[in-house]
């Protein structure tokens, strides 16, 4: 862990700012914003319009003037004022006068395995811009082991899968600290933008910006798996006449549009276990591997993982919440490091 238990204790607030929804816990009154990561602004006055839900409903159907922004970008904080405007509007007037009552406040946040010192500078001074004295970071991987319950400061392997919407990250965790870890560049929008692109070439279908959700519209059912229903009727605009059409698609077509970008997910996974020693390996036969994250929940990608990886695999009960509901237990005091007994005599 970069931090240890007793600095995070002192923090007051954890903040896990994600490419999809940005979530803030606060010390005592835990889960108070989880919006999505979008803010909408009039490029004329550069006023702030809308942030969070609201924000996101205007994708695609704005007026010249007002732009919708994302100052978060595959888990690193791309725009910095942006974020912190965002931040502002999302805690609220009353929250926001409630942490400036604490006379040296501090805060956590959550960072991407491996993000360079340029990514883990903007997250700081995106919190300091918001009166943090300090900030403290902990590796994403740690965090949500820790929120699905995972006996992370324990002697044995535990494998935590983090399905992110721009990226996923797969860890091999034990004592507390990371093993092993690779970070593949596919995630949830990888896979929406794989179904887009096949409707595109197949059937010359352009889907609206709000209507991407695989899940929702070509996967209901059973999802990734062959017992799912055979088609789906799906509504978009032709790409040549630009009128809104409907078509009915293969579903076994859609499924092996995604497989192509989650083949790079099974490769990292792969990569994880043959750099793991042989005893860790030898735990997860049984313990398997623990996905969280928004994209943990897309259809049949858990069965997908035990028919590729032969282990068992399970999904978190709150998989979305995992990362910043495990950084509060930690400010909390909740997680106790393991104490080593010293032999007697």
């Amino acid at each position: 862990m970069t931090v240890s238990l007793e600095q995070l204790r002192r923090c007051h607030v954890a903040v896990d700012l994600g490419a999809a929804r940005t979530r803030v816990y606060v010390k005592g009154a835990g889960l108070v914003v989880d919006e999505p990561s979008v803010a909408a602004v009039n490029t004329r006055t550069g006023a702030l319009i809308a942030v969070g839900t609201f924000a996101e409903r205007m994708t695609g159907r704005t007026p010249d003037y007002i732009r919708v922004v994302r100052p978060v970008s595959g888990g690193t904080v791309v725009d910095i004022e942006m974020a912190q405007r965002m931040l502002r509007h999302l805690l609220g007037e009353k929250l926001r006068r409630a942490l400036r009552r604490k006379p040296r406040l501090r805060a956590a946040a959550c960072t991407p395995h491996d993000a360079d010192p340029l990514a883990q500078r903007a997250a700081v001074e995106t919190l300091v811009g918001l009166g943090a004295r300090r900030v403290e970071l902990v590796d994403t991987l740690i965090a949500a082991a820790v929120g699905c319950g995972l006996p992370v400061e324990q002697p044995t392997a535990t494998m935590i899968m983090v399905c992110g919407a721009a990226a996923t990250q797969v860890a091999v965790l034990s004592l507390g600290s990371i093993v092993t870890a690779q970070r593949i560049p596919v995630g949830g929008e990888a896979i929406d933008h794989a179904v887009v692109q096949h409707l595109r070439h197949a059937h010359e279908l352009m889907l609206p910006s709000q209507a991407v959700r695989p899940l929702q519209l070509a996967l209901h059912g059973n999802g990734l798996t062959s017992e799912g229903p055979a088609s789906t009727l799906i509504h978009g605009r032709d790409v040549a006449t630009g009128l809104a059409r409907s078509v009915h698609v293969d579903t076994a077509a859609v499924r092996d549009a995604i497989h192509t970008p989650l083949t790079a997910v099974l490769d990292g996974i792969g990569k994880v276990l043959r750099d793991c020693p042989p005893d860790l390996v030898a735990d997860l036969t049984d313990r398997g591997i623990m996905m969280v994250g928004g994209s943990a929940l897309l259809p049949g990608l858990d069965q997908m993982l035990r028919d590729a990886t032969g282990m068992p695999v399970a999904i978190a009960e709150r998989p979305d919440v995992c990362a910043v509901l495990g950084l509060g237990a930690m400010l909390e005091g909740k997680i106790a490091p393991m104490v080593l007994n010293p032999l007697a005599g």
